[in-house]
């Protein structure tokens, strides 16, 4: 007669196939167990014996991943018929993998760095809160999202806005597991992150007057200086002035001479008329040899090379802001543009920015602008 493995769990049971077979006068049905000591006895008792390990990892394994044990269920994991249990280190390293051979193409390597950055510390979350390497996707719910940034802001010593940049980036694959049905409640859904608002710093009209007219002996600082002036001057980023090239200059609709490029960051056009202070410098580097072999506008060095001379420059020059590079398109958007009557939806478009609340952001009205444009009210008000 056929062996047959039954399962029972609270009253359900279920049943699969063996594949051996035993005289029913040898059965011994209380032990569940053939009878004898021969060869043949001793090896189907064996293989039952395994079987029966075998479905008992298979529970406890349902345990472990918090999964609904019933007796089909556990029939299915031990036929090997059960969906595969998904884990979310496996599906962020696979959405990486598949970010790096993308990289020149849709994505930029600091996308990729960044990605690899929150992997990086929901790691080490993990093993820090749990004592794990890994967890199965269901597990994922609100108290796990809040416990991480607990512990992105206190072991890793976030501060509020990067903290939540992590998990902004842990949602994208979150959004991946409920696409793909691994998921099916979003732990988003009720996860209500508060970003804080920055004080943007940007440079006055003093402090720009004081670094332009400081002369250096050492060409590295003129040089980083130029550059620095040239970004307060057009607004461009790091990575657009460091790639920026002859060609990416034409004539305006207004017959004078503009940038026309595209943000590597947000791959947005950017148009941008260029003031006399910029193409002075400009103009300044056309015989460099180096900007002539790499065919560049301006000779830049790294961006960390670069905002460690600024610090130097700034303390020179007796500010006593921290000059980092980034400052510069802040200065463009507030100090150059904004408090001389910029409209900002021009500030916006020369910026490269999507959506005007970004330029929002950057900008800020000095004091002396809101009383010049308050005193041109009075004015209007006295003439009535």
């Amino acid at each position: 007669m056929p062996i047959y493995l039954r399962i029972t769990i609270q009253g359900e049971r279920s049943e699969v196939a063996t594949g051996r077979a035993c005289e029913p006068n040898r059965w011994n049905s209380k032990a569940g167990r053939t009878m004898g000591t021969k060869e043949d006895s001793r090896a189907l008792n064996s293989f039952l014996e395994t079987l029966h390990s075998k479905v008992l990892k298979c529970h406890h394994e349902m345990l472990v991943a918090e999964e609904t044990i019933s007796a089909v269920s556990l029939k299915d994991r031990f036929s090997g018929k059960s969906q595969r249990v998904r884990t979310i280190i496996e599906v962020f390293e696979d959405h990486n993998q598949k970010m790096k051979a993308l990289i020149g193409k849709d994505f930029k390597k600091a996308t990729l760095q960044r990605y690899n950055t929150t992997l990086m510390h929901l790691k080490d979350f993990m093993k820090f809160k749990y004592g794990i390497s890994d967890i199965p996707i269901q597990k994922i719910n609100l108290s796990f999202l809040n416990e991480f940034e607990y512990y992105l802001r206190t072991r890793r010593k976030c501060c509020n806005n990067s903290a939540l940049k992590y998990l902004k980036n842990f949602g994208k694959i979150v959004r991946i597991c409920l696409g793909n049905g691994w998921l099916l409640v979003d732990p988003f859904l009720n996860y209500k992150p508060k970003i804080q608002r920055v004080n943007r710093t940007a440079l006055t009209w003093d402090d720009l007057k004081s670094i332009e007219e400081k002369g250096f002996s050492i060409e590295r600082l003129e040089t980083v200086k130029d550059i620095f002036l040239f970004s307060c001057y057009t607004g461009l980023a790091y990575v657009d002035i460091k790639n920026l090239t002859k060609a990416e200059i034409s004539l305006g609709v207004d017959g004078e001479k503009w940038i026309f490029t595209r943000r590597q960051k947000t791959d947005i056009e950017s148009r941008i008329p260029i003031l006399p202070k910029a193409w002075n410098i400009i103009e300044n580097y056309q015989e460099n040899i180096e900007c002539q072999i790499k065919g560049v506008l301006l000779p830049i060095l790294s961006n960390q090379k670069m905002n460690a001379y600024l610090k130097e420059i700034g303390d020179l020059c007796g500010i006593d802001k921290p000059l980092t590079f980034h400052i510069a398109r802040h200065t463009f958007a507030t100090t150059i543009t904004l408090n001389n009557g910029v409209p900002i939806e021009s500030v916006s478009k020369m910026l490269g920015h999507t959506n005007i609340k970004t330029t929002q952001h950057y900008a800020k009205l000095h004091d002396h602008k809101v009383g010049t444009d308050m005193m041109l009210l009075r004015e209007k008000m006295n003439s009535i």
